[in-house]
């Protein structure tokens, strides 16, 4: 039997991860339902965030939730995501209707120097919500499977070189 996928009111659920020595901040567009059981950002197994970022910095992929936490805070990345609550279908960016912005201000202790967005959505939502500025990245939604993995690395090595340079 065919499941019907429905929109339906959510909220997010995982707290901002970052400590006092995150230094740029990544944002996507809203969590997936795998994402918000997991506890953790972009824990859709075919996500290549993780991946893509252990790229990026020479280590290992982290695999468990604990792991990636740990992974993010020693490199200096703070995630979360530009929407707060919104009406949604499953993960699928275009559905999403009603979206109510996150509370960024909780990132005022941290000494970001640059936001990141992971996708289209998560572009345009960070503009219309809290102006220009942050660097759009390609999804690593396993649904945006049109830019290779390199090309991600390539793309994503920009967290890495702002981490790295003095500004």
């Amino acid at each position: 039997m065919d499941r019907i996928k429905k929109t339906e009111r959510q909220q997010h659920g995982l707290a901002p991860l970052f400590d006092e020595n995150s230094r740029v901040l990544v944002l996507g567009s809203f969590p997936s339902p795998k994402s918000r059981a997991a506890g953790m950002y972009y824990s859709h197994p075919r996500n290549r965030f993780w991946k893509v970022l252990a790229a990026v910095f020479g280590e290992t992929e982290p695999e468990t939730p604990e792991e990636r936490r740990a992974f993010a805070l020693k490199t200096g990345i703070a995630l979360y995501d530009v929407i707060e609550c919104c009406d949604i279908e499953g993960a699928k960016d275009s559905s999403v209707k009603n979206a109510v912005p996150a509370d960024l201000s909780v990132f005022s202790g941290c000494r970001i120097k640059r936001v990141f967005v992971t996708g289209k959505l998560a572009g345009k939502l960070y503009a219309k919500y809290f102006g220009d500025g942050a660097v759009i990245l390609p999804s690593p939604s396993p649904a945006n499977c049109s830019v290779p993995f390199d090309k991600m690395v390539e793309s994503y090595g920009c967290i890495r070189d702002c981490l790295l340079s003095g500004d």
